[in-house]
């Protein structure tokens, strides 16, 4: 009983301060967008200390457990994610005992700005790097029906000066920075991560790309501003192409480096 009287205050709120800013009127509709995600992350955190969560294995869509069987995978086994940008595209790798397999890609229903790095808070801009997801940044209490943060800005972003909260994976086909994927590829791709953590594994890396990072896709950016960063960012994707295990990725002094032990200046890109 305790439980629900403290959503129901927690959703009536929600409600009140929504009904506040709509009426108001004296933001711009982005900025009422980012402040109500900014509310759901935190309510969904609050919400989650004190009404049970639902198993992820149990409530995944039975759809799911076909495309694991058909793989020879299971829910529980360790996650990778890509994101494809120009693409819009989502990969689900599960590990096996022979490696990672590719489960599905999932379609992107919708992100925003365009292709390159996120800069700065309000620029609606997708980010793009390399990310690592914990439990903490699960939201399974959503306004997007379920969601889990990226956790940008990582320590590259933050030595580089770069701004922004809340971004996303989420259900839903809006984004102001986030990758919205709409609410049944959601359930698959939440089961899945939510699942992997339960059965042990510390965290999900997410690695997002600006388009699927072949050598000829590359070179027609050349003249690009971005086009040394997103050669740093093709290290780490072509590292997974070789070896077939995502690699361990670290900020040393402006850049991302791979599968490097250490060293003078360099910090381990990590959850949160």
């Amino acid at each position: 009983m305790r439980a629900f009287k403290i959503l129901a205050g927690l959703v009536l709120a929600t409600a009140i301060l929504t009904a506040i800013i709509l009426a108001a009127g004296i933001m711009a509709n982005h900025s009422r967008t980012a402040l109500l995600d900014a509310a759901s992350e935190r309510i969904g955190r609050l919400v989650g200390r004190h009404v049970p969560r639902l198993d992820p294995v149990k409530n995944a869509p039975k759809r799911l457990a076909a495309r694991l069987a058909a793989h020879g995978l299971a829910a529980g086994q360790p996650v990778f994610v890509r994101i494809f940008k120009e693409e819009s595209e989502l990969e689900v790798w599960l590990q096996s005992a022979d490696g990672y397999r590719l489960l599905h890609t999932y379609p992107i229903c919708k992100w925003s700005g365009r292709l390159g790095p996120k800069l700065k808070e309000g620029d609606r801009q997708s980010p793009e790097g390399f990310y690592e997801v914990s439990r903490r940044q699960l939201n399974p209490h959503s306004r997007h029906h379920l969601a889990f943060n990226i956790g940008f800005p990582n320590a590259y972003d933050q030595w580089h000066g770069r701004t922004g909260t809340y971004l996303m994976v989420h259900g839903g086909c809006t984004s102001i920075g986030c990758y919205a994927v709409g609410d049944a590829n959601v359930d698959e791709v939440y089961s899945l991560v939510a699942a992997a953590m339960k059965a042990g594994q510390s965290s999900v890396p997410v690695h997002i790309f600006p388009f699927r990072m072949t050598s000829q896709r590359l070179a027609r950016e050349h003249d690009n501003q971005w086009f040394d960063y997103w050669a740093n960012l093709k290290e780490g994707h072509d590292a997974f192409e070789a070896t077939g295990s995502p690699p361990k990725v670290s900020h040393c002094a402006g850049e991302y480096r791979f599968n490097q032990s250490g060293g003078d200046g360099c910090a381990l890109i990590a959850a949160w």
